[in-house]
């Protein structure tokens, strides 16, 4: 038995590539199983090559997986694109209508031709081939028919119990074709038998969503992009229920300053982009900073620039997410590693934001973003809401006939007590020119550098007071390797670290969740004590490799290995590259 197997399902995008592996993974999910899935699409809606890759285990996995046990193929260039990913002995279940043939030096696999398109037009319609190829990975797997029907109800019942039942029988029929060719289920694919707890499995957009909603967001102001518009469909079904809105904007600038707008109007408020999005925010993010009005945004990260690849993964907008806007103003970027720490994370984002009044960005990656993962229920008790110094609600000293509220009355921690429009005695000004304690405006050299002074105070003690800003994984004392990674390379370099250690080698991984203001009290010491840092990012200048470099120094033993092609690392390559780093005990320089 095995406890765990990578499938993947291929195909022209529009034909149900998506939805088969919905539907099979939903499957898996409710059996037990821990999940990881990354999906393959092409930025049009119908046509171009995608795929499905999911991969089942009986433990916890974040990453994708080397090798592939499973191809269903919905057309010849399925097979040609991805059957170099099989191991030997994996399965092609391949839909007999294109006559499939494999690559030539293909490793040993079976093909198993399986009249997909056949089967699902004597049922109706060709679109249940997908249900069809269900059916024929149950039968390889040993899994029983009836335990799609719950899944297949809840999609199709409101249809009427017709649709469900010939959904059912495409299953069926496809279990048993491949039930016949192979003789029954295949014992090398035969899965250890998971714990049958429920978990929840989504994506870590569907997760900074629902942590929206917790955290009290009731407005999001957005405009959809890739990989970014899950966010806002999500809230655009969920915020009404709670008395909330979601406006979709003509633009990313209207997104912004809308944004800006509710939260100076006391509501929790967000937006949601990506890098093209991102770089027309950057004169309003500096507002937000100069008007001190707490906002919280979301860059999903994707291939850049310009249009660049909208649906490939990158992180390449690291430079633009803490130097992007013009001239100084305090900010605070966050990079969760998992699903799981999107929903933590947005939650603690609105609370910094209004705690410190500033501008808070959590930076995610494509990966991280669309990819399904398995994750624990969500504990609700360890939700707090903190507002910081918001008056709201509370009844102010009376001021004299034409004084004004100190809305930025300078403070030793830099936050200024915060009024919203209409509160008595709390009037004000409210300006982008630099201004004074009330809001006037005032080019006073003095006051000017009061009120610098006193913004940049703010971000101080945040990095020591933040939730987790370094995590680390390996021995305190000197490692020889010490892997740097933020966001969904966190599982990439975790299986990676276990590949080195079978090797002999002393490996650390530091995860970096606080990219401003940089952590560097809690990551310094583990890069002095490791004889070489390695930084695994997706760029093509090392974005991330130069922060570290900047903040803690030790340029000479810090190095890079870069992936930019828009595909995710693998486990497999990060344990290669950083292998071809290590001769003779030490660590060399790889040319990139």
């Amino acid at each position: 038995m095995i406890s765990q197997l990578s499938w993947k399902v291929g195909g022209q995008q529009g034909e149900g590539i998506e939805s088969t592996g919905e539907i099979f993974s939903i499957a898996m999910n409710r059996m037990g199983y821990f999940l990881y899935g990354y999906r393959h699409f092409s930025s049009r809606i119908k046509g171009g090559h995608t795929n499905n890759k999911i991969r089942v285990s009986t433990k916890p996995l974040r990453a994708i997986s080397d090798v592939l046990d499973i191809l269903v193929a919905f057309d010849q260039e399925t097979i040609d694109l991805n059957a170099h990913e099989l191991r030997d002995g994996g399965v092609i279940i391949a839909d007999a209508k294109f006559n499939p043939t494999l690559p030539e030096g293909l490793q040993p696999v079976r093909l198993l031709a399986v009249p997909l398109t056949e089967i699902a037009e004597e049922l109706g319609t060709s679109l249940m081939k997908n249900m069809v190829s269900i059916g024929a990975t149950s039968a390889i797997l040993g899994i029983p028919v009836e335990g799609f029907r719950n899944i297949v109800e809840d999609m199709f019942l409101r249809k009427g119990e017709k649709v469900v039942e010939k959904n059912m029988e495409a299953i069926t029929r496809g279990f048993a074709f491949v039930n016949e060719q192979t003789g029954g289920q295949l014992p090398e694919f035969q899965l250890e038998k998971a714990d049958g707890t429920k978990r929840l499995f989504m994506i870590g957009n569907d997760a900074i969503a629902l942590g929206a909603v917790a955290a009290g967001c009731r407005f999001m102001p957005a405009y959809p992009i890739t990989p970014a518009s899950e966010i806002m469909e999500y809230l655009i079904k969920k915020l009404p229920k709670f008395g909330g809105t979601v406006i979709q904007t003509e633009d990313e600038i209207a997104a912004i300053t809308m944004a800006i707008g509710g939260n100076y109007g006391g509501v929790r408020t967000m937006t949601a982009s990506a890098g093209p999005g991102l770089a027309l925010m950057m004169e309003a993010i500096g507002l937000a900073g100069m008007t001190e009005t707490p906002v919280v945004i979301v860059d999903t990260q994707r291939g850049g620039p310009s249009t660049g690849l909208p649906t490939k993964q990158e992180q390449s907008d690291i430079n633009a997410l803490i130097y992007g806007t013009h001239g100084e103003i305090p900010k605070v970027v966050m990079a969760p590693t998992t699903v799981e720490e999107c929903f933590y994370d947005t939650i603690e984002a609105f609370n910094i934001a209004e705690e410190y009044q500033v501008p808070v960005i959590i930076a995610t990656d494509l990966a991280l973003s669309l990819g399904k993962a398995t994750v624990e229920p969500f504990d609700y008790s360890k939700i707090q809401i903190r507002r910081g110094k918001l008056l709201a609600g509370q009844e102010l000293p009376e001021m004299e006939q034409n004084d004004q509220f100190k809305r930025y009355e300078v403070t030793e921690d830099g936050v200024s007590p915060r009024t919203i429009p209409g509160q008595k005695y709390g009037l004000h000004h409210v300006t982008g020119v630099e201004h004074d304690q009330t809001g006037r405006p005032s080019e006073s050299p003095t006051n000017r550098i009061a009120q610098m002074d006193k913004r940049l105070r703010k971000l101080d003690v945040l990095a020591k007071n933040f939730p987790n800003p370094v995590l680390v994984d390996g021995p305190a004392e000197e490692s020889d390797v010490l892997l740097v990674t933020i966001n969904s390379l966190g599982g990439t370099t975790e299986e990676a670290k276990g590949l080195l250690e079978q090797d002999g080698v002393k490996v650390s991984r530091a995860q970096v969740r606080l990219l401003h203001p940089f952590p560097v009290e809690q990551i310094l010491p583990y890069v002095e004590k490791a004889r070489k840092v390695v930084v695994v990012e997706n760029n093509a200048t090392g974005q991330i490799t130069n922060l570290l470099k900047l903040n803690v120094g030790h340029a000479d033993k810090i190095e890079s290995v870069l992936k930019y092609d828009g595909n995710p690392f693998l486990p497999n390559e990060v344990y290669t590259e950083v292998k071809g780093l290590i001769k003779h005990g030490d660590v060399q320089r790889i040319s990139q």
